[in-house]
This record gives structure tokens, C-alpha cells and sequence, in this order.
């Protein structure tokens, strides 16, 4: 059975020319091709893709906020950035909401094929550029404070990681429940997590605390 391709490319002759390679595969099966994500919700809920392939920059929303949308909605598909970006801020930002993969435009031709077939197998594909980018970010020092937090914040953040209640923590510093709520939420916008599980786990993996 052929593996289902969406393709959300805002360049109709990359978009075309995608499109076409898709055609000549045996293993795959183009469902359809958009020149924006703006109903990306819909479109994935209806066409139900294997593989997704995702432009970076497209008009009215980005490739990358259309990856974080999805991921609220399905966290399984296999989502694969094809760009021409290949510097920091777009490969992690990109990753970090939940991309699979990231393949620059130039490799289509040789690597599409290998990247779909290696994400369907569980990994990872990149272009050698992007994978060398990331491997040299694993191998810097992790800066406990990236993230510009107050040495108050940290102290607070560090009690809420032990499991201390807010009024543990109000205690335990001399200040109010409601001055505690105010930390803790100025804390979830810097960290950018939702909920004290993630900002703990988040401050626990990345040596924050």
C-alpha cells in the first residue's frame, strides 16, 4: 500500500515539481498539494496523511506555526520541513515544535525519497548542514540561566521542583500565595510551558535547577 503525501509548499513551481517526483514513486501517493497552511486542521483531519511535507515560509502562517497546530491535534504524523533556512533559529524552532525532519530545498531532488522513508522508519532526517548544526549545539555547555530568569524565579523553581506546595513556598520565602502565582507564572512565559509538570521536567532536563 502507497504512503500518503500532503505537500505545503507556497512556490507553485517547487510545489509542481515535488509534486511530480511524488507521482514517479512507486511507494508513495501524492493526496494533495497547497500553496498555504491556513486550513491545515481541516486538511490533515480529512486527507489523513502518512507524510507530511511543510514549507517554512508561506503567507498568513508560517510552516512552523502550522507545525505547532498540528501537534495539538496529532502528535504521530511525520512531519518533514523543506526550506531554504538552514541557521539556528529555524532548524531549532522548527524541531522544537514538533518536526520530524529538516531537509533544505536544495537536496529535494537527491534526499526526498530517503528522508520520507527513513522518517516512516522512525528517524530523523536532516540535511548533513542541519545535522552538523545540531550535533555542535548538543556539544556546547548548557547555560543554566538561557532562559533570564531572576535569581528569585530560579530559587522559587528550584522548591517547585522538589514538589513544595505554593504555600510551602510562600512560606519557605516569606511572601504571599499570590507573589508566588505571579513567579510561577512569569516562570511558564520564560521556560514557555503551560503547567508546573512541564516547567519542573523542562528546569530537571535542561539544568536549569
Amino acid at each position: 500500500m502507497k504512503l500518503s503525501v500532503l505537500i505545503y509548499e507556497d512556490n507553485n513551481l517547487l510545489r509542481e515539481s515535488v509534486a511530480a517526483m511524488i507521482d514517479t514513486s512507486a511507494e508513495l501517493k501524492l493526496e494533495a498539494a497547497f500553496e498555504h497552511v491556513l486550513n491545515v486542521e481541516a486538511e490533515l483531519k480529512a486527507y489523513k496523511p502518512d507524510v507530511v511535507l511543510m514549507d517554512i515560509d508561506m503567507p498568513g502562517m508560517t510552516g512552523i506555526e502550522a507545525v505547532q497546530k498540528i501537534r495539538r491535534f496529532n502528535s504521530q504524523v511525520p512531519i518533514i520541513m523543506l526550506t531554504v533556512f538552514d541557521d539556528n533559529a529555524h532548524v531549532f524552532e522548527a524541531l522544537q515544535s514538533g518536526a520530524s525532519g529538516y531537509l533544505l530545498k536544495k537536496h529535494i531532488s537527491t534526499k526526498l525519497f530517503n528522508a520520507i522513508t527513513e522518517v516512516m522508519e522512525g528517524g530523523a532526517p536532516m540535511s548533513p548542514s542541519i545535522a552538523r548544526m545540531v550535533l555542535a549545539s548538543m556539544h556546547k555547555p548548557i547555560s543554566g540561566n538561557s532562559y533570564q530568569l531572576t535569581a528569585r524565579e530560579k530559587e522559587i523553581l528550584t522548591s517547585l521542583s522538589k514538589g513544595n506546595s505554593y504555600k510551602l513556598i510562600a512560606s519557605e520565602f516569606s511572601i504571599s500565595i499570590d507573589t508566588v502565582r505571579t513567579h510561577i507564572k512569569k516562570i511558564y512565559e520564560k521556560l514557555h510551558v503551560h503547567s508546573q509538570t512541564e516547567a519542573v521536567s523542562k528546569a530537571i532536563n535542561e539544568k536549569i535547577v
